[in-house]
């Protein structure tokens, strides 16, 4: 699966290592103990801090009382938990952030039905619950937490997820900004500047057992999005090391593949590929599961594509599956997924600028002609002029497609992989980074393609088309998809995409409100069917809080505004601006 990162995960006698596998077992003996159930969750075992040292919670462990099925019971294991570990999320401190005020000057002049913002101002004050600062001994005692410390406060998406993540960063950030809350978006931004500059990438999230894999890159967003705020020069100049070295992440195998096209051409594009063949063991106990009854070797290869999956952000989604309905046929390391080359395309236009903004052009000249490549690269490989979007493109299966050996580079040839011709959101991330200038004839294109890709839907923009109880599935639609859909028909600068935005947002923002009327909570994902309904599915429950879902509206709220006789509860009509 490659090699795999510097972290406690490179030696199983290391204590972390030890804490990681006692918590695990704790895990699977829990779920033997209550027969699991839709209360039951993983993730919550590997997120529990030792009051003791590892060894001797391992130790009591053992020494646990067994029932003749070899189980412990629920009695047991509960006085167990009370006695060894605190609770999940209590080596976090709730915080107030410094520069949080009820109602900051100059918040969301634009908003100014009085409905629309109030409710805006409910959201802003969302940024008090979930704040938090890690607790000290969290790095005096690193082998009693699977929490990793971090120096600044920080903004969790909510719930079950009670450390920082690395892609939903990005929207929070966004968010905050919003809100006139700079040094906290700049706390979060030094906090994963750190972690990168030590690893040469930002995990998954901000705990141990996240180091073997990443997330959809948007570290260069987060530098550039606060240095608009700040003009801060410091930023940018310890930022652009770290930032050359996640590219190299991206850029170098396994996560670069060559691709030669019918020319003879060599393009290099990136995919997903987490440096992990076990069950991941926040959802240890249901990978396991889901691998039941295949050979070791079969095993290894779903744990590295869930794994995988993980890292793409799309846990889970038909988009990686062989059939489009099951787990088991996942081939996500196989895939070159347009939104991730498209974030890197983003990734090299935002170090050019950086680049440029700190004097190092021998950096901008580097970096553009990255940027030029890869943008080659993608309309040369994933763009499909007939449908007029860019698609996933899928890998041979078999080694014996591939074309040649290139530099000790595996290089296949076009023809022996093929395009996912299936509706997905992510076909049209490409808008939001860069691919294409104002006034560019594919536009037209990707506008009608949008229109007609069944992704529209009074909620907003499903994630896709296909129902198959996966998150990343239609009905649900998702914060991050809004947003990067919105902004990108906004860069077409054409009347009929800056109103097909306005429209999108409208739906996103109303669903939000209802929602948010009926429960008083934001969430993760709703359900485009209807207006306020929120979504389902996957391994978990929906969660509330919720971090980007908030960065989002209030970004859609300062860049569109809500005009004062415009009530907020008011039917948009997705207008067909093409014919099907």
């Amino acid at each position: 699966m490659g090699q795999l990162p510097k972290s406690f995960l490179d030696t199983k006698a290391s204590s972390p290592a030890q804490l990681l596998q006692l918590l695990i077992d704790i895990q699977a003996a829990a779920l033997a103990s209550v027969g699991g159930g839709p209360d039951f969750d993983p993730k919550y075992y590997v997120d529990l801090p030792l009051k003791f040292p590892v060894q001797k919670t391992a130790e009591a462990f053992a020494s646990l009382p067994r029932l003749q099925s070899g189980k412990v019971s629920p009695d047991t294991l509960e006085r167990f938990l009370e006695e060894y570990c605190d609770i999940p999320g209590s080596d976090l401190v709730a915080c107030t952030p410094v520069d949080y005020v009820p109602e900051p000057s100059g918040f969301l002049p634009g908003v100014q039905n009085p409905v629309a913002r109030r409710w805006a101002l409910k959201v802003h004050s969302l940024w008090l619950l979930l704040a938090r600062q890690v607790a000290d001994h969290v790095e005096n005692e690193p082998n009693q937490h699977t929490l990793l410390p971090l120096k600044h406060p920080v903004i969790v998406p909510g719930e079950r997820f009670r450390e920082v993540y690395y892609w939903d960063s990005y929207w929070i950030i966004r968010g905050l900004l919003v809100s006139k809350m700079l040094d906290t978006a700049k706390g979060m931004v030094q906090n994963l500047l750190t972690f990168t500059r030590m690893h040469g990438f930002m995990a998954n999230g901000a705990r141990t057992y996240y180091e073997n894999r990443s997330q959809p890159p948007l570290l260069s967003r987060m530098v550039r999005a606060v240095y608009s705020e700040s003009a801060d020069l410091t930023l940018v100049e310890q930022a652009l090391p770290v930032l050359f070295k996640e590219h190299n992440f991206w850029t170098t195998e396994p996560h670069e593949v060559v691709i030669q096209d019918s020319q003879k051409n060599k393009h290099r594009l990136s995919r997903y590929y987490a440096h992990w063949n076990s069950p991941r063991p926040e959802s240890c106990t249901i990978d396991k599961a889901i691998a039941k009854g295949l050979s070791k070797r079969q095993q290894a290869e779903l744990y590295h594509n869930i794994a995988t999956a993980a890292e793409s952000g799309w846990d889970f989604s038909s988009r990686w599956m062989e059939d489009h309905q099951n787990l088991i046929t996942l081939r996500t390391s196989g895939i070159i997924p347009v939104d991730l080359n498209a974030f890197l395309l983003q990734m090299e236009l935002d170090i050019v600028f950086l680049a440029r903004v700190a004097g190092d052009h021998a950096a901008e000249r580097h970096y553009t002609k990255a940027a030029n490549a890869r943008r080659l690269a993608i309309n040369s490989i994933l763009w499909n002029e007939e449908m007029g979007q860019w698609f996933d493109y899928w890998l041979p299966l078999n080694d014996s497609e591939v074309q040649s050996v290139d530099m000790q580079k595996v290089v296949y040839d076009l023809g022996s992989g093929r395009l996912n011709l299936e509706s997905y959101a992510s076909n049209f991330v490409p808008l939001w980074c860069g691919m294409l200038p104002p006034g560019d004839a594919k536009g037209e294109k990707v506008l009608r393609a949008l229109s007609n890709s069944g992704l529209l839907h009074p909620g907003g923009i499903a994630t896709s088309v296909r129902e198959t109880g996966e998150q990343w599935d239609f009905p649900n639609a998702w914060a991050p998809l809004q947003h990067m859909i919105i902004e990108g028909l906004a860069t077409l600068n054409s009347e009929k995409a800056n109103k097909l935005a306005q429209d999108i947002s409208r739906r996103w923002l109303k669903s939000n409100y209802v929602a948010f009327e009926k429960t008083g909570r934001m969430v993760e994902k709703y359900d485009v069917r209807s207006s306020g309904k929120i979504g389902g599915g996957g391994e978990y429950e929906t969660q509330t809080g919720f971090g980007w879902t908030n960065g989002v509206a209030l970004a859609l709220l300062h860049d569109y505004g809500w005009a004062e006789n415009q009530p907020i509860t008011s039917t948009y009509n997705l207008i067909p601006w093409f014919p099907t």
